[in-house]
């Protein structure tokens, strides 16, 4: 658990951390890009077919990197050269397609007078995916460090750059925030090298060590990693679908094409805020996931488990506190145009959270080899997301879309639990995890109640207060102070 918190901290310095000075472009575009023009919506609308593509074109291999890394008849560097072969071949294909087929592409999405958005973001996403397995070889290694810094500097040239584009140059084409995603994507990419060199010297070594011919694709392991990585696939797109699929489904259902875009450019803005639960599970999956299969080999694993996701749910439900009760300070983020959808932003981070909860309980059936049940509750929940999202859209606007995250994320989780209990039984601490649900939301109604105070000082203190009570709560029941890191020394004096 200590080198859970560890891992943890780091990989969020470049995922929470990362992403919150990353924030800093969410108010220059909603400054600079009026909501009227439609220009973020635009944004929205392309970055959710990026973050499916990005899916497609890794084949689920992350995963199947860290399965057949850890498995001792496997070697490590041809496990990692045949993953960056499936994906390179994969890229390849997709840019060859997007480019020759620009044209009815771009007709098709309703881009006809800007096909230059949609092959900047081909070439970004194709990066990513590339860049996809050494990021997950540097997690194998444990070389955090290295994969934080790197995030932390695509994070940081992309915020330098858009400042000096929007604010010193004083542009306003959305045109700019595509194209210098596909700079900072580009550069990021070289500081991959050495991994590269690294694994491609380590094969030939081992090759001519044990007299072998040097291969840079094991076809053998490349039959066995598809097999296992398909069902992940589907498993990985109807995950994403779960979470871009009302942001492609909305402009092309909503009644009114160009208030669509509009009214997507709202939405799209206003679940930034929410995002912080996205962060904190992302940064969690990238410490935990090494860990759990590293470990499937112990005893004590199931309860293993059982703790992490208890410590998961109390973490996220303190920061779906923190986030509504500081909300008076957070909505200037955007800005004053795009605040009337603020209030997605709480069913939004529920919905993450059904979403980490269900990240956490998936784990039983990689474990077990049988990565075909998460495709079937994943597509379950797609299901129940683009239901809702096509049958409310029309007349419900955006508030469908966060409502259908809902249905989607809990159908797929209540499913993965009720199948896992069976398939993989694991002692969860049902009753403490739902008494902190509880706790949660009684906490997050008196948030309510307290808006209707005049004063915004005032709303904060009763906020404080909440979060405090909070907080003592977890610490007198789950995380005494003598069992912390530097101040639990004085406590257990």
């Amino acid at each position: 658990m200590k080198s859970l918190a560890k891992d943890t901290a780091i990989y969020g310095l470049s995922s929470i951390v990362g992403r919150f000075l990353n924030y800093l472009l969410v108010p220059l575009y909603t400054h600079v890009i009026s909501a009227a023009s439609g220009g973020y919506g635009m944004v929205t609308n392309l970055y959710a077919y990026v973050a499916l593509l990005l899916v497609i074109l890794t084949f689920g291999m992350e995963t199947t990197f860290f399965r057949f890394a850890n498995k001792e008849d496997e070697k490590p560097h041809s496990v990692f050269s045949t993953s960056i072969a499936i994906v390179g071949i994969l890229t390849a294909a997709f840019l060859a397609a997007v480019f020759l087929g620009i044209t009815p592409i771009a007709d098709a999405l309703n881009y006809s007078d800007h096909k230059d958005y949609i092959l900047m973001m081909a070439v970004v996403v194709a990066l990513d995916a590339v860049q996809a397995i050494p990021f997950s070889y540097l997690r194998y290694k444990k070389n955090a460090l290295k994969f934080a810094s790197l995030k932390m500097l695509f994070i940081a040239l992309n915020i330098g750059l858009n400042l000096f584009y929007f604010l010193f140059l004083g542009k306003d084409d959305v045109f700019y925030v595509f194209f210098l995603n596909l700079v900072c994507t580009g550069i990021i990419t070289f500081f991959f090298i050495p991994e590269f060199a690294h694994e491609h010297v380590a094969a030939r070594r081992y090759c001519r060590d044990n007299g072998i011919a040097f291969r840079l694709v094991d076809f053998a392991l490349l039959r066995r990693m598809l097999k296992y990585s398909w069902p992940i696939l589907v498993l990985g797109i109807a995950g994403i679908l779960n979470q871009t699929a009302d942001k492609m489904i909305f402009p092309l259902i909503y009644p009114d094409k160009t208030q669509g875009v509009v009214e997507l450019g709202i939405y799209g803005a206003c679940v930034k805020i929410a995002m912080i639960m996205a962060m904190i599970t992302q940064a969690f999956r990238y410490a935990y996931e090494p860990i759990v299969f590293a470990k499937a080999k112990d005893g004590d694993k199931k309860e293993y488990y059982a703790h992490a996701m208890k410590y998961f749910l109390i973490f996220t439900l303190f920061a779906f506190l923190c986030v509504i009760g500081y909300m008076p300070i957070l909505e200037h983020i955007l800005g004053s145009e795009y605040r009337a959808g603020l209030k997605v932003v709480p069913i939004v981070m529920a919905a993450e959270i059904m979403m980490g909860v269900y990240f956490n309980l998936s784990f039983w059936y990689k474990l077990i080899d049988k990565t075909i049940w998460g495709a079937w509750f994943s597509l379950a929940g797609c299901t129940a997301l683009v239901a809702v999202n096509i049958i409310f859209i029309p007349q419900y606007s955006y508030m469908a879309c966060a409502w259908g995250g809902v249905a989607g994320y809990g159908t797929a989780m209540v499913l993965s639990y009720l199948v896992g209990q069976k398939k993989y039984p694991i002692n969860y601490d049902l009753k403490g995890i739902f008494s902190y649900v509880i706790v949660t939301m009684c906490f997050y109604y008196a948030m309510e109640l307290a808006t209707r105070i005049p004063q915004v000082w005032l709303q904060l203190l009763c906020n404080t207060i909440l979060i405090l009570a909070y907080l003592v709560i977890v610490v007198k029941n789950d995380v005494p102070l003598s069992s912390l890191p530097v101040i639990g020394k004085k406590f257990r004096k």
